[in-house]
């Protein structure tokens, strides 16, 4: 904790207004923004990484960022970092009766069943304390500024709440292909037919799209995790692609389409690539 006491001094010294940090000073709520999604990104690629020191390095930027706009609240007299704190702790033992008192709980389902519930019940609770009117939708209270991938499998999950959801799996997959096959027609349309062509086909593809956000929610596989997956798998067989042709973007470029695929086909199978 003696750290954490200094850490906030120290920030409390960047925005001292005679003597701290201009560059701390001219931030804002809305300026932290861009940098607190990086660090929380940042965050997640040294866990994947797994260097634990990066991890802890990262960790350490990120809590900056709410200590951060914890000072900026503190000098408008809002809030404080011993707030945020308290909030979040009595949030934690409020939504864990089975750890913090003897409710119990038959099954992670009804778990999370109740802990859903309980959040709902607090943002009613909320908006009767602020005088505000009452959420008339399920998706309200879904942040729009969420990444497209995460904020859709909020929308798919408020979904299912009052049952509207696939069976299984198969089911998701069956959707897809139908997705598919509207956005193929879509392309296969005469360029000229339409003046919303361009609009059209992106439709059909947020449709595919979201399709696949779904069908990863019933295999309970994180979308953007998944994703981050295949573009680090992706980013390591190109640079392989590349080693082949010695980082030669010229050599590259003159090779054909069908001799890049059959390199890259070498690759994806373990297979050793020779000039």
């Amino acid at each position: 904790m003696s750290q954490l006491v200094r850490l906030l001094s120290i920030m409390s010294d960047l925005r001292d207004p005679d003597n701290g940090c201009p560059w701390d000073l001219k931030q804002d709520y809305a300026s932290l923004v861009p940098y607190t999604l990086e660090e929380a990104y940042e965050v997640a690629d040294a866990i994947e990484s797994g260097d634990m020191k990066e991890v802890k390095k990262e960790l350490g930027d990120l809590l900056f960022q709410v200590v951060f706009y914890a000072q900026l609240a503190k000098e408008e007299g809002l809030f404080d970092f011993d707030d945020i704190a308290g909030g979040i702790a009595d949030k934690m033992v409020s939504r864990h009766p089975h750890v913090f008192s003897d409710h119990h709980y038959e099954s992670e389902e009804a778990f999370l069943q109740a802990w859903e519930q309980q959040k709902e019940l607090e943002k009613q609770q909320a908006q009767v304390a602020n005088k505000q009117i009452p959420s008339a939708s399920l998706m309200d209270g879904i942040t729009q500024a969420l990444p497209a991938m995460t904020r859709a499998v909020k929308i798919q999950k408020k979904a299912t709440h009052i049952g509207f959801d696939w069976d299984n799996a198969t089911d998701v997959v069956a959707v897809i292909r139908q997705e598919l096959d509207e956005l193929e027609a879509e392309l296969n349309m005469e360029l000229g037919s339409s003046p919303d062509r361009h609009t059209e086909i992106e439709d059909e593809l947020g449709d595919v799209l979201f399709s696949c956000v779904n069908l990863a929610r019933k295999l309970t596989i994180d979308p953007e995790q998944a994703l981050r997956k295949s573009n680090h798998k992706f980013s390591q067989r190109f640079g392989q692609l590349e080693q082949h042709y010695h980082y030669d973007r010229q050599k590259m470029a003159q090779a054909s389409s069908a001799q890049l695929e059959q390199v890259w086909q070498t690759i994806k199978q373990g297979g050793v690539v020779d000039e």
